[in-house]
C-alpha cells in the first residue's frame, strides 16, 4: 500500500544492535532499550528480547511506576505476583501489567515436551507522575483476542497485530495509562510498504527479531535484532515501512513523552526498594 502524497515521513534517528547476554536465573536476553547504547528513550525505559531456557528463568523481583508488558512469540511462560495474581501468557498472547504503587513478580518459564523454549519481548514504560501510585492491575489478552489489520486487506502480503492503539481502522481493547501504541508488524513479501499514521511527537521505535525493514527515506536495509529509534519531526504525520526481504516481523511502538524521576533500569536494580 503506497503511502498518499500528504504524507511526511519520520526518519531513522539511531540504530543500536542487541547483543545476546545472560539475565535473571539463567535466562538469555537482547537488551536494546535501557542498554548503555540508548537510556534515554522517555518513556520506555527497558526493552528485552528474551530467551528462557529449561531451567532459567526470572524469579522474584520488584517493580514500581512502570507498566510492563510481555508478548510471547513462542513458548509459554507462567507468572505470580506478591498480590496473588497468577497466571500463563501462550504464544501470541500479551500481558500488560501496571506495577504501579509497587508489586513482586516472578516469570518463570513454562517447558512442554515438542514445544520451543519460552521466547519473547518485555517492554518496560515509565508511568505518568500521576499515576506512579495507583494500585496494580493487569491487562491480559489471548491471541486470538488480539485484532489484526490489514493494509491490502486479508491475504495480502502484510499485516499489523495491534496489541494496543489503533491502527488502519482496527483498535486494540488494552486501555494503557498514559498512552502507548504497540504493534507487531508481519510482512510476508520483500518489497511491500505501508504508512501507519503515528501521533505527532511521540516517541516511537522499531526492534525487527526476524528479516529486514526499510524505514523512511533510508536506502539500506537494517537487520534482525536491531532497534531503530524515529525522529519525531512537528509536521510529520507517520512512517514509511518497507521490507527489506521476505518473512519480515518487528514491532513498532510509539508513546507519550512522560517526565518524572526514572524507574527501574533491570530486574536488579530498583531506586525504589518495597
Amino acid at each position: 500500500m503506497a503511502a498518499a502524497l500528504s504524507s511526511i515521513t519520520r526518519h531513522v534517528a539511531k540504530k543500536v544492535l542487541a547483543v545476546e547476554t545472560p539475565e535473571g536465573a539463567g535466562a538469555l536476553v537482547r537488551r536494546s532499550i535501557g542498554s548503555m547504547s540508548l537510556r534515554n528513550l522517555t518513556p520506555f525505559l527497558m526493552l528485552d528480547h528474551f530467551h528462557v531456557s529449561q531451567g532459567a528463568g526470572f524469579p522474584d523481583h520488584p517493580h514500581r511506576g512502570q507498566a510492563t508488558v510481555t508478548y510471547m512469540l513462542e513458548g509459554t511462560s507462567r507468572h505470580e505476583d506478591s498480590a496473588g495474581h497468577k497466571g500463563t501468557i501462550e504464544t501470541g498472547g500479551v500481558q500488560w501489567m501496571c506495577a504501579g504503587r509497587g508489586i513482586i513478580h516472578a516469570e518463570m518459564p513454562v517447558h512442554l515436551n515438542g514445544a520451543p523454549d519460552p521466547r519473547g519481548l518485555q517492554l518496560w514504560i515509565d508511568l505518568p507522575k500521576e499515576f506512579k501510585m495507583v494500585e496494580p492491575s493487569y491487562q491480559e489478552l489471548g491471541p486470538s483476542e488480539i485484532p489484526t489489520a490489514y493494509p491490502e486487506g486479508e491475504g495480502g502480503p502484510v499485516k499489523i497485530k495491534v496489541i494496543s492503539g489503533k491502527t488502519y481502522g482496527v483498535e486494540s481493547p488494552v486501555r494503557s495509562l498514559g498512552g502507548c501504541w504497540y504493534f507487531h508488524v508481519i510482512f510476508d513479501k520483500a518489497g511491500t510498504t505501508i504508512f501507519p499514521e503515528l501521533p505527532s511527537g511521540w516517541t516511537a521505535f522499531i526492534y525487527i527479531w526476524k528479516g529486514s525493514v526499510i524505514v523512511g527515506d533510508d536506502t539500506t536495509p537494517t537487520e534482525a535484532f536491531h532497534t531503530i529509534t524515529l525522529t519525531s519531526e512537528a509536521n510529520s504525520t507517520g512512517v514509511a515501512l518497507k521490507a527489506g526481504t521476505d518473512n519480515t516481523e518487528f514491532i513498532l511502538d510509539q508513546s507519550v513523552v512522560q517526565y518524572g524521576p526514572f524507574v527501574m533500569t533491570t530486574r536488579e536494580e530498583n531506586p525504589f526498594r518495597l
